[in-house]
């Protein structure tokens, strides 16, 4: 094939990534930078459960509109259930019920929430009713025990929820907390206490729980908080740390005692939430007094579930590190063991951070050496010889983990997210060159791989790029085109040049 067709071939490429990627910045008034619009986010809870064969009926607590966020545009994603919701004071819900099913089940809910510019000043709230409190015989006794000590340290509602919140956290609960905590060692529970005593006290109360909307997650831990009702209206306190206020990025989900979620049909329930800044909605265009949404954005990434955005923001980000290796070999030279390794040993320094991730990789690869040479004295074949390197790979892992967890280094419990396969390949390449061209070249082709890791692992780790290549995907259009000109390039690369420098004054 001529150069002429790779050259047509790459320009047809990059104009085609390039004028996708001008027309949804200029007309589409897509962001540029990550961060950029963080007022609406796309909040999602995904419910899983084994079905029994037998009619089921699940229930799930839905968000709803506050001073703080706005949810709108609910969405159900559930093929073949049937679907109600209602509302109460608290909560909204929704009912989802099939006449039989069997085996895994998924469903989704999904919603907007823009968080208000303004919010209204508080306002004055109705009195509600004397809370009663559910603590009886023991539990009842101990409760007021625990409440004359947290009342003899307050003067107030506000200093009385406070020092409240400080006891139920204490490292070394006395008889009466113990007592109390016996079935309730969660953080929920503990706010459902905190509501009983209250209601002790006289004092009104419930539990909030919600999601903090900080960043993109693909799992985000529920927060528990308290909304105890002083001084004319409901006063949210941070259960945490514990303080007046909570953060104005808390989205609350649910009030009350009880889960998120009940199933009925059903085992192993799970739920998990996500949320991401929801771009999507951000650059919405108002035309003839309508929300338009042009077809590149409802059939962009934006529309796939939550989890499934950010194994993408992942996966988009192997080909610019596989360039970025083009570059580093073809360009300028630098030796690594395999084509691809070095991409894939970054995307694992994603876990461990890069210096980190360097030491326990190297520490692995070294331990493996000295197994590799020992099981070349047995003169095993090469499939049984790799797979007895795994073995001891996998062992090298748990053996290392186990250490570090005892010398209270975190970081190397996330060593078995190493590609146990690369780093078993690494080993056995690093001992063929070893042998056949001398420790030398074995040794300097891991440090090249090292070194190709971790800038890789610079490039793609980039919030920047990371953002570039989610919101406009068609830029690896223009990778690719680029790589198929790297492709064709047969100069010399930076190192030659070094290594060949005398030649190069000796002809001048």
């Amino acid at each position: 094939m001529s150069k002429r067709h790779l050259y047509i071939l790459t320009a047809v490429l990059a104009v085609l990534g390039l004028s996708l990627f001008l027309y949804k910045v200029r007309v589409l008034d897509m962001p540029l930078t990550p961060g950029q619009e963080r007022d609406v986010w796309t909040v999602e809870a995904r419910v899983t459960f084994e079905a029994k064969g037998e009619p089921v009926r699940l229930s799930l607590l839905l968000p709803r509109s506050n001073p703080r966020f706005t949810i709108l545009n609910d969405a159900f994603i559930s093929p073949g259930y049937g679907l109600s919701t209602s509302a109460d004071f608290w909560n909204r819900q929704a009912i989802w019920t099939i006449r039989q099913a069997r085996g895994l089940q998924t469903v989704y809910y999904r919603a907007e929430a823009r968080r208000l510019v303004r919010p209204g000043p508080p306002r004055k709230e109705k009195p509600p009713e004397p809370p009663q409190s559910n603590l009886e015989g023991p539990e009842l006794a101990a409760g007021r025990a625990l409440l004359q000590e947290v009342q003899r340290k307050s003067a107030d509602t506000e200093s009385l929820v406070l020092e409240l919140v400080k006891y139920l956290h204490l490292p070394q609960p006395d008889d009466n907390l113990k007592f109390l905590l016996k079935n309730r060692p969660d953080e929920a529970d503990r706010v459902e206490l905190a509501v009983e005593i209250l209601a002790l006290a006289g004092v009104p109360a419930y539990s909030v729980h919600g999601l903090r909307l900080r960043e993109s997650r693909e799992r985000l831990r529920i927060i528990h908080w308290l909304a105890v009702y002083d001084r004319d209206r409901w006063r949210p306190f941070d259960f945490a740390t514990p303080r007046t206020g909570v953060p104005p990025d808390y989205l609350p989900w649910w009030r009350g005692p009880g889960s998120v979620a009940r199933i009925r049909g059903g085992e192993r329930l799970q739920t998990t939430f996500s949320a991401s800044v929801d771009q999507e909605a951000s650059i919405r265009l108002e035309r003839e007094g309508r929300a338009y949404q042009p077809a590149l954005i409802r059939f962009s990434l934006f529309s796939l579930p939550i989890h499934t955005q950010q194994v993408y923001r992942v996966l988009l980000m192997v080909p610019v590190g596989a360039f970025l290796l083009v570059i580093l070999r073809n360009v300028i030279g630098l030796s690594t063991f395999g084509t691809f390794m070095p991409v894939l040993i970054a995307l694992a320094f994603r876990e461990t951070r890069l210096l980190h991730g360097i030491v326990l990789f190297s520490l692995l690869v070294g331990l493996g050496l000295l197994v590799r040479f020992y099981l070349e004295q047995l003169k095993l074949l090469l499939v049984p010889r790799l797979a007895a390197i795994l073995i001891v790979v996998v062992l090298l892992m748990v053996f290392v983990s186990i250490v570090m967890n005892r010398l209270g280094i975190q970081q190397g419990l996330s060593i078995a997210l190493f590609p146990m396969v690369i780093i078993t390949m690494t080993i056995e390449r690093m001992t063929i060159v070893w042998e056949e061209r001398g420790p030398g070249e074995a040794l300097k082709q891991g440090l090249g791989s090292l070194l190709a890791a971790a800038a890789t692992y610079t490039l793609i780790h980039n919030r920047q790029i990371q953002h570039l290549f989610f919101v406009f995907p068609e830029l690896l259009l223009l990778v690719l085109a680029a790589t198929l000109l790297l492709g064709r390039y047969t100069g010399y690369r930076l190192f030659e040049l070094y290594r060949f420098r005398a030649l190069l004054k000796g002809g001048s």
